[in-house]
C-alpha cells in the first residue's frame, strides 16, 4: 500500500498578502470577523498561514453571498 502525502507550505504575511491581493489590515480584520483563515504560531514572534487554507479561502472568499 502506497500513501502519497503532500506537504503543506506555511505562508508568511508578505506572501499571504501577495497571493491574496489583500492588505495587512484587511487580512487581520477578516480573521477577527471569521472570514479569513487564522494564522498558526510558529514561534514567539512568528506566525504563518497554511497554503491549503489560503487556497481553499480563495476558491470561496465570500461564503455567505
Amino acid at each position: 500500500m502506497t500513501m502519497t502525502h503532500t506537504i503543506d507550505r506555511f505562508l508568511r504575511l508578505a506572501e499571504a498578502l501577495h497571493v491574496t491581493g489583500l492588505g495587512r489590515n484587511t487580512i487581520y480584520r477578516r480573521i477577527r470577523e471569521g472570514t479569513f483563515p487564522g494564522q498558526i504560531r510558529l514561534g514567539p514572534n512568528s506566525v504563518a498561514w497554511r497554503q491549503s487554507e489560503i487556497d481553499k479561502w480563495m476558491l470561496n472568499p465570500y461564503p455567505h453571498d
